[in-house]
């Protein structure tokens, strides 16, 4: 089975519910509790990135805090600031 007609299955109803006809009841177990186990895992994942993305923002504000008790900016910090080139590169003449 395709990733469309996955994708095709989960957004209609209806669509999900003719190929639930051709299962037996034992497949439509099997099928459920691997459904059940990638939406688990997907769960635990976007739980993991979420606390590394809080881990990122305390660590973040750590940094600007001792930034800021050291008396710094971000100034004192980049020598220079990256120069940006405005509008398009000229075209190669032939």
């Amino acid at each position: 089975m395709s990733s469309e007609s996955l994708e095709r299955i989960a957004r209609n109803k209806n669509v999900a519910r003719a190929a639930a006809r051709q299962l037996s009841m034992e497949q439509l177990q099997k099928l459920a509790e691997v459904v059940e186990e990638v939406i688990d895992q997907k769960r635990d994942e976007e739980r993991q990135r979420q606390e590394e993305e809080m881990q990122k923002a305390q660590k973040l504000a750590e940094i600007r805090e001792q930034i800021t008790e050291a008396g710094l900016s971000l100034d004192d910090l980049v020598s220079e600031q990256p120069k940006r080139k405005r509008g398009r590169p000229p075209k190669n003449a032939k």
